[in-house]
């Protein structure tokens, strides 16, 4: 590829995706709608500047963004959530999937040449973007209610149900039951042999290996070494006939209970944001403008047949299974639209001579006219469920807070789990306060784990690690960092981000604690200094002073950010320092 042409591509595709993102932003219409439309924009199917005509070998490369999604999603759900989910998994998951594609089957019927055919439409369409809905529930921070719960569910049903889909493509052509050579026992044996080697690698060798990489303190090695793990689970699910982003999911969730489970979200995360904003921009330079010109009416018509039908039957089956009116609402109009599994399964389809050109154009046009509309369709579902009394959105837990009370996440933030911060965590721990601490020491977090306490590996400096540790729900925030510019790096980043958070920060003197409040810090205590004034303590209650004149003399010592002890340490430190003689030693401590 030639450079100059790259550079240039680069450049017309991020400065049409940064306006589009910033206008529809500001309009309230949400980053992905801006992303879809700046793909159709810059498309080959749009009158203008195209950045590629492959636009299917571009969509391939970016559904790696679809693979970090699912892999930063599986961190954030713990084996033990998706067992309590089987119900809604299994039942409304299953549910969904044959009953719409029957409905949709029947409506493609008159107009395609076969029963096949109208199935192979029916089934494709039945499936709905796990991209698109996920990484609106994840921007919105929804995941974790009730609505975002059951649409995962539904998402996960039918990345499940992709493999049969795939394998099945066969009959459709008339090509007999299976491939020669491809026998259910064999088949069978490669699903359990990748499902193995996945297991294997998430709860044994990927946590070994990120282990010795953490005690090396090399954060290079360690993000490729994630990378390669979540490669590798989606490549050996894709080579089992499954959906790489199921590969990555299982792979997530073994490593959700690692000590090392924020820091890799936060390594992960800046890159499945860059990933995913392509696949969507990629997903609307799919959108093929000459087939909406053809045949408007029509085109209209199935469009709008696929988003009434798959609203209606999922809001019904939301509500056969005993959910509240107004979350089935949200999550019928988030789960309206056709899926990305739908243009594999359609070129497959195509591949195979099962379907015609027109069949395949028409299709595509329409699953990705459908993921367009999906950011109003939501919006639609919100309005239309309001604020249902009925509608309590109950968060499941899920992510690095500990096991104990909180749903939302921990009250109590510590950076910093060496002595001061263990006595800090074990006295929140006595009050049955919920919280969680972090360390840049592999080591010292092993050991703490060992006897059970919520800390895990990670620099607290880090801005990825924050948002993946979900520092902004936080009540408090307690640095007890030895380094002091670190400490002051961690109060600005941490201000900067939240600012209703508090912060109470541990430092060594007056000077390190007027930095950190500068930076930001609700409170500074500066250790040299509290020491001696609790030894001038003990001292006066030694002599005989009653323990309530100790106390107001604490007070007015630390009175105006401790004007009184600044005064006295001024004072000693316009007092030079004696010079000794050759070979003699001071009087007194240097």
């Amino acid at each position: 590829m030639d450079p100059s042409s790259f550079v240039h591509s680069a450049v017309v595709l991020l400065v049409v995706a940064a306006a589009a993102v910033a206008l529809f932003r500001r309009f309230g219409l949400g980053s992905i709608l801006g992303l879809l439309v700046a793909g159709v924009l810059i498309g080959p199917h749009f009158p203008g500047p195209s950045i590629t005509s492959h636009v299917d070998d571009l969509r391939h490369f970016t559904e790696l963004g679809v693979v970090l999604l699912l892999f930063v999603i599986g961190l954030e759900m713990h084996p033990r959530r998706l067992w309590e989910m089987r119900r809604t998994l299994f039942g409304l998951g299953s549910a969904q999937i044959l009953i719409t594609a029957a409905v949709l089957t029947l409506y493609f019927r008159p107009s395609l040449d076969n029963w096949p055919v109208a199935l192979l439409m029916g089934l494709a369409l039945a499936l709905s973007s796990t991209a698109l809905v996920m990484q609106t529930l994840y921007e919105q921070q929804e995941v974790a209610t009730r609505h975002g719960q059951m649409a995962f569910s539904i998402l996960l049903m039918q990345d499940l149900a992709v493999v049969p889909m795939i394998a099945f493509l066969p009959l459709f052509a008339g090509a007999g039951p299976l491939p020669a050579g491809e026998a259910l026992w064999r088949q069978a044996a490669v699903v359990a042999g990748m499902l193995a080697v996945v297991v294997l690698a998430g709860r044994v060798l990927v946590p070994r290996v990120l282990d010795w990489l953490a005690r090396q303190y090399n954060r290079e090695a360690f993000f490729l070494t994630t990378l390669a793990a979540v490669l590798l689970a989606a490549w050996a699910m894709e080579e089992a006939g499954m959906s790489m982003a199921l590969g990555a999911f299982l792979m997530g969730m073994l490593l959700s209970g690692s000590r090392y489970s924020v820091q890799i979200q936060a390594s992960v995360e800046p890159h499945k944001g860059l990933l995913m904003s392509l696949f969507f921009v990629a997903v609307g330079m799919s959108v093929d403008l000459g087939v909406l010109l053809e045949a408007p009416v029509t085109f209209a018509v199935h469009l709008a047949a696929l988003l009434l039908i798959k609203v209606a039957l999922i809001y019904r089956l939301c509500l056969w299974f005993g959910t509240a009116r107004a979350v089935a609402l949200r999550v019928a109009f988030q789960l309206g639209q056709a899926g990305e599994f739908g243009f594999v399964l359609f070129g497959a389809a195509k591949a195979l001579g099962i379907i015609d050109d027109r069949t395949f154009v028409l299709a595509v046009a329409v699953i990705s006219l459908s993921m367009l509309a999906t950011p109003l369709l939501t919006r639609l579902g919100n309005r239309l469920a309001g604020d249902a009394a009925d509608d309590v959105d109950e968060h499941f837990h899920y992510g690095p807070a500990p096991a104990a009370g909180n749903q939302d996440g921990p009250r109590v933030v510590i950076a910093g789990y060496g002595r001061v911060g263990h006595t800090i965590g074990t006295i929140l721990s006595s009050h049955g306060i919920d919280y969680i601490a972090f360390d840049p020491n592999p080591a010292l977090v092993s050991k703490w784990r060992e006897e059970g306490y919520p800390v895990y590996y990670g620099d607290i400096g880090d801005p990825h690690l924050l948002e993946a540790a979900r520092v902004e729900r936080a009540d408090l925030v307690v640095l007890t960092i030895d380094d002091p510019q670190a400490a002051v790096e961690a109060t600005r980043l941490i201000r900067a981000r939240s600012p209703q958070v508090s912060i109470v920060a541990r430092a060594r003197d007056l000077v390190a604690c007027d930095a950190l409040n500068r930076a930001g810090a609700t409170r500074a205590f500066p250790e040299a200094v509290e020491a001696s004034l609790k030894l001038a303590a003990e001292t006066l209650n030694a002599l005989g002073i009653s323990e309530d004149e100790t106390d107001h003399m604490l007070t007015d010592a630390r009175g105006k950010d401790y004007a009184l002890v600044r005064s006295e340490l001024e004072v000693l430190a316009s007092v030079p320092k004696p010079r000794a003689e050759a070979g003699a030693k001071p009087d007194g401590p240097a």
